[in-house]
């Protein structure tokens, strides 16, 4: 065998070999962090490159390991989840980020959305739902464990949603309710464009009348809705 057939060959294996989830883990509780490691760990395809208690030490650490996804608790000692994936977005940072809380809250939730999160799990969920919604993130797919998805959001209907909550589905058309249940998707408007056969622009056209008919402002308004009145579900969300 000569020297060309062991290049062929080991370029071929490092083709075939497994490519790791390289996590990063912000949690303040240094045990439950520790915990949380071991367990991801445990799946031969999930590395955790780096840990951070802290906001600064969270970005710093994202701006030098470069990770795959990031998993973020919302109560943090200095600030919160929701800074930092605020702050992420704001430095044009597109890693996935994964909340991981024991927060109920719909506005937290909401907020954290609007900031750009993209999955949530809750900390009593199984550790199966946990590894699914980092590889549904780290697909550009929006996740919520069943917990938030049958039951949390479910409980929006009582009246308690926010913009949109009266705005009845029936107003905007069969080409609107596509786009709708794309951009609930996190589907991009090039993606969204591609999928419908449409352009961007007719994609950018029919996003602003139907957020101007449902008086929804933002993408994680339109989400909840979409969430709300059954256009998009769990199980839709990570086959997109």
């Amino acid at each position: 065998m000569n020297e060309v057939d062991d290049h062929l060959i080991y370029a071929e294996a490092q083709r075939r070999a497994p490519r790791h989830m390289n996590v990063m883990l912000v949690e303040d509780h240094l045990l439950l962090r520790q915990g949380l490691k071991a367990l991801l760990e445990t799946d031969p395809g999930i590395r955790v490159v780096g840990e951070a208690g802290t906001v600064p030490d969270a970005l710093a650490g994202i701006e030098q390991l470069k990770p795959s996804v990031v998993i973020t608790d919302i109560a943090l000692a200095d600030q919160s989840g929701i800074d930092l994936i605020a702050d992420l977005r704001k430095l044009k940072s597109t890693v996935p980020v994964l909340v991981l809380t024991v927060l109920h809250s719909i506005q937290r939730l909401r907020d954290a959305m609007q900031a750009g999160a993209d999955g949530f799990v809750l900390k009593d969920s199984p550790h199966a739902e946990l590894v699914e919604g980092l590889h549904a993130v780290c697909a550009g797919k929006r996740y919520f464990c069943e917990a938030l998805s049958k039951g949390i959001l479910s409980g929006l209907a009582g009246g308690k949603g926010g913009d949109g909550e009266r705005a009845p589905v029936h107003l905007i058309t069969r080409r609107e309710r596509e786009v709708l249940t794309r951009i609930a998707l996190g589907q991009s408007n090039k993606r969204a464009a591609r999928d419908l056969g449409l352009s961007v622009k007719t994609i950018e056209k029919h996003r602003s009348n139907l957020m101007r008919k449902l008086n929804l402002h933002n993408t994680a308004a339109v989400t909840m809705f979409a969430l709300r009145h059954g256009l998009v579900k769990r199980e839709d969300a990570q086959a997109s």
